[in-house]
């Protein structure tokens, strides 16, 4: 789902995807300047491989997730950290899922049976 910049104001456009995994709702809103603000949530169930055993376990997922989308090159103050550039003048929102559910899993996740591991070789 695409959503051009130019259709965006300060009414909060809400949106509502879902991948096979994971729903990303949320809203889009004009910020200033060439920045949109994007507000949103990830719920869902992710299939990982844990990273100490290797095993596949579910990761549950219930994230929000807030940041700044720019029209272009973004060169504005240092406060906003978080922006996302677009340069073709529109909001790709099927691939700002794909690349945070990508974000979710490159962190470090143990599975229930090596999270409670630790737990048993920290106290003998």
């Amino acid at each position: 789902m695409k959503v051009a910049f130019r259709k965006i104001t300060k009414t909060p456009l809400d949106f509502e995807l879902q991948s096979s995994e994971i729903i990303f709702k949320g809203y889009l809103e004009y910020h200033s300047g060439k920045l949109v603000l994007l507000k949103a949530s990830l719920s869902g169930v992710l299939e990982k491989d844990c990273d100490t055993c290797a095993q596949p376990f579910p990761l549950k997922v219930d994230e929000n997730v807030e940041f700044f989308l720019s029209d272009g090159i973004y060169d504005g103050d240092e406060d906003e950290l978080d922006v996302v550039e677009s340069f073709d003048g529109f909001v790709d929102l099927e691939e700002l899922l794909a690349s945070e559910i990508e974000l979710i899993k490159s962190d470090y996740h143990k599975c229930d049976s090596c999270k409670n591991n630790d737990v048993d070789e920290l106290t003998f």
